[in-house]
């Protein structure tokens, strides 16, 4: 897979000082977001197995975290277990998949956003203000890891709205969805991202003032140019 273009965001990720007092990461942390790094940058391919093993030897830690991040990447819809097979990598969805992904988020997030802004607490307010912070300024210097970062994020953000609009259901099904990390899987290019950091913005402005046709017309927005970006990648999907 080609590297990505050098802008905005991928500089940014480039800059992190280092020299500054960062919180490391627990091990197993550390271990999952590096395999979400491979399985997002296509460095581990869809369907391909993966060695416990080999990861072993590789990132010269135990099976222990190593198990712990499949386990939790398999939740997450980006790892299949097999009996007496093991580990791998699941399948592209096809593009009727995401598609579908689409016309079921423009159903519910708007909605779920319009709900958050109704009845939204100073705690989503602060936790939505540091999640578009930390998209704004990745903190790894390195591209696969930066990139896989911002999926995390640009997933806890979505989420968070989801929850906070008080429907249980509709956060069910979006997380049910796995949307977020298959879509990353696309394609591996800054030109992803930082159109969304601006409209995570307008999402969030939306929100923090209480106002749910602001922030239902701002998701809505938000995900039809998400979609405009994403469908030549996944027109090239079977």
């Amino acid at each position: 897979m080609s590297e990505p273009k050098k802008t905005a965001f991928f500089k940014a990720a480039e800059k992190t000082n280092h020299s500054a007092i960062q919180r490391r990461p627990s091990l197993d942390e550390e271990v999952y977001e590096t395999l979400l790094a491979q399985l997002i940058s296509l460095k581990i391919a869809p369907g391909n197995r993966i060695a416990v093993d080999a990861l072993v030897r590789e990132m010269g830690v135990s099976q222990t975290p190593i198990r712990a991040a499949l386990i939790r990447l398999e939740n997450e819809g980006l790892v299949i277990k097999t009996h007496n097979v093991g580990y791998s990598a699941a399948p592209m969805p096809s593009r009727a998949h995401f598609e579908q992904i689409y016309d079921l988020r423009l159903l519910l997030e708007p909605y779920a956003a319009k709900c958050t802004a109704e009845a939204v607490t100073d705690e989503v307010r602060e936790e939505l203000a540091a999640l578009d912070q930390a998209m704004a300024t990745p903190n790894s210097d390195d591209n696969k890891r930066a990139y896989s970062q911002f999926a995390l994020l640009d997933a806890k953000f979505h989420n968070l709205i989801a929850t906070a609009s008080g429907n249980r259901l509709v956060a069910e099904a979006l997380a049910r969805s796995y949307a977020h990390m298959h879509l990353f899987r696309l394609r591996y290019h800054s030109v992803v991202t930082e159109g969304a950091v601006q409209e995570h913005a307008a999402i969030m402005k939306g929100i923090i003032a209480g106002d749910g046709q602001a922030a239902k017309e701002a998701m809505e927005e938000h995900l039809l140019r998400s979609l405009g970006r994403w469908k030549p990648f996944f027109d090239a999907t079977p």
